[in-house]
């Protein structure tokens, strides 16, 4: 495999529910949607649940595939990805490509497989 080099512009929205209005001013610059997810946290999913599906409705983001990193599988009660991905509804989208990548911010285990998703399958500008 030959390494290329690539610009990443990663903007990093928080789930504060006080500045989530203010996220559609990054709309326009999207190619990839990578959403984050606290595998440990299941007292917040229908939160993140509701939070993505708002997002895959938005029409500036129509087509733009989704990563979603299921975050800390390091953690004994961590939700697994599949049960997420079933949760989440991921397996129903068909208007664009998705990916669930277990990982682990703190072991980094599962980082570089979901960077290598994202660089295989940012939309493309035309």
């Amino acid at each position: 495999m030959r390494l290329r080099a690539t610009n990443l512009i990663i903007y990093s929205l928080t789930g504060q529910r006080k500045i989530r209005a203010y996220w559609k001013h990054y709309y326009d610059a999207i190619d990839v949607l990578i959403y984050v997810i606290d595998s440990s946290d299941q007292r917040r999913f229908d939160e993140t649940n509701e939070e993505l599906q708002d997002l895959l409705s938005e029409e500036k983001l129509a087509g733009v595939p989704v990563l979603v990193f299921a975050n800390k599988q390091d953690l004994p009660l961590a939700s697994k990805a599949d049960e997420i991905a079933t949760g989440l509804g991921l397996h129903t989208i068909r208007d664009r490509k998705w990916q669930i990548q277990a990982c682990s911010a703190v072991t980094k285990e599962g980082i570089p497989d979901g960077l290598d998703w994202i660089l295989s399958n940012m939309r493309k500008k035309k």
